[in-house]
């Protein structure tokens, strides 16, 4: 099977897949479907893609699709497994923050499990934060909006290296969203 064609079914099987796990879901502070975030996810990567090599393209387009599906739905890593084999589902779990610990302590572990992947977990974090640097919702103030700014600034420091492309996509889109975003109040 060449490369283009695995590439194509493995994205036609994720995205099915995350549209029936998502289907209720809209987009925090919108009346849009879940799945535009997880769109533009994917997209991140595909472009990525055409900059940079990797190992693994399928990898990446797959765990891009399904990155939330973890952490936002009921599935969970043992049907993950079965539909898509151990290493997608490793690669999830590890973009999956932990919620068994206290909130400042979840992102920097997750970082941490991100780091011992495959470059392409690193690359899917980086699309997800480019993703997320839109017009926060309406309900977040002004700390909450420089706290999302400073992690993004973690997540650039930490994963940059791993994809040259994205990481000035996410340094690209970090300033822009600061210099729109971080004079914004209650």
């Amino acid at each position: 099977m060449n490369g283009s064609y695995q590439l194509q079914i493995g994205y036609n099987t994720a995205w099915h897949f995350a549209a029936k796990a998502h289907k209720d879901q809209k987009l925090p502070g919108s009346d849009l479907p879940y799945l535009v975030h997880i769109g533009w996810v994917a997209g991140e990567i595909l472009i990525a893609l055409r900059h940079e090599s990797v190992s693994d393209s399928t990898l990446a387009v797959q765990c891009a699709i399904l990155h939330d599906v973890l952490e936002d739905t009921a599935v969970d890593y043992d049907t993950l497994c079965k539909e898509f084999g151990r290493k997608v589902a490793d690669g999830v779990a590890a973009l999956t923050k932990d919620a068994a610990l206290p909130k400042d302590q979840r992102m920097r572990d997750s970082l941490e499990r991100i780091c011992a992947m495959p470059k392409e977990i690193g690359m899917v974090k980086l699309a997800d934060r480019i993703a997320n640097l839109r017009p926060p919702p309406g309900f977040w103030d002004g700390r909450r909006i420089g706290e999302y700014a400073d992690e993004a600034q973690l997540i650039l420091d930490k994963l940059g290296p791993v994809s040259p492309y994205l990481r000035q996509r996410l340094e690209i889109k970090l300033m822009e969203y600061r210099a729109k975003f971080s004079n914004q109040s209650a």
